[in-house]
Formats: structure tokens, sequence, C-alpha cells
């Protein structure tokens, strides 16, 4: 072999040593994305998701309920905290940062125990370890007429249920007399099931609550530190309950709210209760739903609130007070938070 063709040979091995290598592969999206579930049959509210696809590198997962998470293998077990139907999407994506992405829909059942309750089985004053009071005049900006007591006449525990009585009587300035029992300090939860068993007073210009504050309402104050109406009842108004949220958002002029008609609250105990996740808030009586809430980061409806029962008159909601009130009970035969 000559020189010549020696130096030829070597400018074409040097030429193809140089060529650069074909990406082609790497620059384009992810194509044949898959993503399937499997839901857990023991109602813990697991599931596993497994998603794949060709030239993926990593794997984005939206869980539907504010939670996401990233995978490089496109395998992963997410654990729900409330029974209820999530969008679930999941974005692939390749070395140059390509995507494309897949969505389906997936029902949890989830079953909750019981962590917490109040069975007002010991007769007397409520329990201290359980249960204080706010006491007072005004409603807070209310307006309500009513001045709420510690003592056994407005709230006593007797007969397996919790009596907190208004009574038309001249107390400290006001004419009526009420209690408003919380446990602010002594049990708050996040998130779960909280029902309640109660027969609700008559009268008109009477309203009774069942409802919570968030823990953080020293340092917030209202309405920062969201407020949830799980039961309020207006005499006036009878029969109709009301199911409320208040936040930045909502409050004055409530919008966050909904109604249902349950005939006899006032002469019969009817369940109330609340169902509250990261995403959703629902509101029922009798196990039968009447208005849902879509919960999200931006409403202070993601951290510990704590459980008021009280009866209060008049003022911006209770209305026009019957002359001829003389006293009414609102009973509580339970309450049970579930997790």
């Amino acid at each position: 072999m000559n020189k010549l063709t020696i130096l030829f040979v070597f400018l074409i091995l040097a030429a193809l040593s140089c060529k650069k290598p074909d990406t082609s592969a790497e620059d384009l999206p992810p194509a044949n994305l898959t993503l399937v579930s499997e839901v857990s049959t023991d109602s813990s509210g697991s599931v596993s998701f497994t998603a794949a696809a060709t030239n993926a590198k990593m794997y984005t997962f939206d869980y539907g309920d504010s939670k996401t998470e990233i995978s490089i293998t496109g395998k992963v077990t997410h654990h729900y905290s409330a029974s209820g139907v999530y969008t679930v999407t999941v974005v692939a994506k390749s070395a140059t940062s390509k995507t494309s992405s897949k969505t389906i829909v997936i029902t949890v059942a989830v079953v909750q125990g019981l962590v917490w309750s109040e069975e007002f089985d010991t007769p007397g004053a409520p329990s201290s370890a359980t249960w204080g009071y706010d006491t007072g005049a005004g409603g807070w900006g209310n307006n309500e007429v009513q001045y709420y007591t510690t003592r056994t006449d407005n709230a006593i525990v007797s007969d397996g249920t919790l009596k907190i009585t208004l009574k038309k009587e001249s107390y400290q300035g006001s004419s009526y007399t009420s209690a408003r029992l919380l446990s602010k300090g002594k049990f708050s939860f996040q998130y779960g099931k909280i029902v309640v068993r109660a027969k609700l007073p008559a009268g008109g210009g009477t309203w009774p609550a069942i409802w919570m504050l968030g823990d953080n309402i020293s340092s917030a104050g209202w309405p920062a530190c969201g407020e949830i109406d799980i039961m309020e009842h207006v005499g006036n108004d009878l029969n109709r309950i009301h199911g409320s949220l208040h936040d930045p958002s909502s409050y004055g002029n409530t919008v966050n709210t909904g109604t249902t008609v349950v005939p006899g609250v006032t002469e019969a105990f009817h369940i109330y209760s609340l169902e509250w996740s990261e995403t959703t808030i629902r509101f029922f009586v009798d196990n039968v739903p009447y208005y849902t809430f879509g919960n999200n980061s931006t409403h202070p409806f993601n951290q510990k609130f704590f459980i008021i029962l009280n009866v209060a008159m008049g003022g911006n909601f209770g209305g026009n007070i019957n002359p001829d009130f003389t006293s009414g009970t609102m009973e509580v035969d339970y309450v049970r938070v579930y997790q």
C-alpha cells in the first residue's frame, strides 16, 4: 500500500470517528404511555400505580388529592385519606424534557375508625376534661341577646344526653341565658368524619349550632382561621338545616353554604355529619348529602379544628324573637370523630 492510499484510509477513519452519535430517539417525547391502577381491597385507601412509556426517563404523578410524587421507575403506591372519586394524571418526561401525559379516574373506599367520642353518659356538668366554655354576652359580633354561662342550669348531662338550655331570664344585664361549649385546647382534629346526633330547640329567634373553628384562631383571628358550620338551624325558618364554611373569601354574605329541609328536627333526633378531606368537605343529614365544597390549599380548612356546641338567641342570623318564648333545649346524644 503506497503512502497516498494510507493517507486516504486514515482520513476516512478519522472522519468516521468524529461522527456524532444519533440522538434523534432522545429528542422524541415519550410514546405509548400507559397508566394502570390497583386499588387495595382492604378499604385502607392504598392504591398502586404503574406508568410506562417508550423513551421516558421520569414520571410525575398527580393523585387528585393535592398530592404529587416523582418516580424514576413509574411504580408508586399512594394512600388516600378519604373515600371518593379521584382524577389521577401522570406526566412522562424524556431526557430532553419532552412530555406526554395520561389521565384515569379511580374510585377509592376508605373505612375509617373511631378516634374520639363524647357519649354524654356521666350525669352532671359536662366533663371538664373534654369541654370548656365561652362566657359573656353579645355573641362575638353577631348581636345575639343571650348571656353564655357555665351553670348547669344551661348545660347539663342527664339521661344519656347533653342538654344545652336557652332560658328567658334576667341575668347579668341580658334577658336570656344559654351555654356555649367548646373542645378548644382539649381536642381538635384534621380531616376525617364527625357525626353528631341531636334534637333541636323550637321557637322564633332560637339559633342552635354544631360547628368548628381552626386551632389557630388566637393568632390568625376570624375568618382567617376558618369556620365549619356542621349544622345551624333558625327557629324562624323551621326544619331548614344550614351547612356553611367561612374564610376570608366567604363571610358576612356567606357564599359557601347549602341547605336542606328535614321534617321534625325539633321533635326527634337526627344525625348531622361532615366528611372532610384535602379535596372535599361534604355535609349530611341522616347520612344524606346535601352540600359539597371543593377544598384546596388556598383555604384554611387544612389544619386542626376544635368543636363547638351552643344555642344562641336572636342576632344577625337568629332574627326576630317570639315574645312568648320561655325556654328551649338542644339535646346532644353523642359526638363522634372517625379517621
